[in-house]
């Protein structure tokens, strides 16, 4: 009745609040490409005592590691790891200033690695209204919203991980697909040379060798 479709209509209200809330946390999320030997830095500035999060992932290219490390405004490493395929780092700043990231591929000559990094800056704002302020208990509408809102960030999180294997594991296949056509072109030229000389030595056996004509009677 009228009161069920204001029940839901609330509920609707409340979970759009929820949802335009979570929009409001800061964020970057980025793919690049990393050439051989190269390193890529990027900077940000933060306030003192800000949480932030840096997860990357390597998609493709050689072994899939990369070389990560961070650093805070007055040069010093707080994170640092050789040949990773991927990682998550949080931390809470001491100091005000530009923190750096940087992912290396210096140890690499040949290959280019592709790689995905999200970097999340501050808490999550709370998704209802003076929700952290609160001195009773949440509604069943509210707790109805924030259940969602969990399990929708959850969602996200696992169609982000899932879409980071499927290129992974795409262009796997692909550079296996191109070993294989080189090889068995590689085999087809081999059978080829093979054949034409099978065909030329069997001939040499049936050919008649005539006499020199230096040899003739005199």
């Amino acid at each position: 009745g009228s009161g069920g479709m204001a029940v839901r209509g609330a509920l609707r209200t409340l979970c759009l609040a929820a949802l335009l809330g979570a929009l409001g946390a800061a964020g970057t999320e980025l793919t690049l490409e990393l050439p051989d030997s190269a390193q890529r830095c990027f900077h940000q500035e933060l306030e003192s005592g800000t949480k932030f999060t840096l997860d990357y992932q390597v998609i493709s290219g050689g072994h899939y590691d990369v070389d990560c490390y961070v650093e805070d405004p007055n040069g010093k490493t707080i994170y640092q790891e050789t040949k990773k395929q991927y990682d998550s780092f949080s931390h809470h700043t001491e100091l005000k200033g530009v923190y750096t990231f940087c992912f290396g591929n210096e140890f690499s000559t040949f290959s280019h690695k592709i790689v995905y990094f999200d970097f999340q800056v501050g808490d999550e704002p709370p998704i209802l209204p003076n929700m952290n302020n609160r001195v009773t208990a949440l509604t069943q509408l509210e707790s109805a919203c924030v259940t969602i809102h969990e399990m929708l960030k959850a969602v996200i999180d696992s169609q982000t991980h899932y879409r980071l294997r499927e290129a992974q594991d795409r262009g796997r296949a692909e550079e296996l697909n191109g070993r294989v056509s080189y090889w068995s072109l590689g085999e087809t030229l081999i059978l080829f040379a093979v054949s034409i000389g099978q065909v030329v030595l069997l001939k040499s056996f049936f050919t008649e060798k005539r006499p020199s004509s230096g040899g003739a009677g005199s």
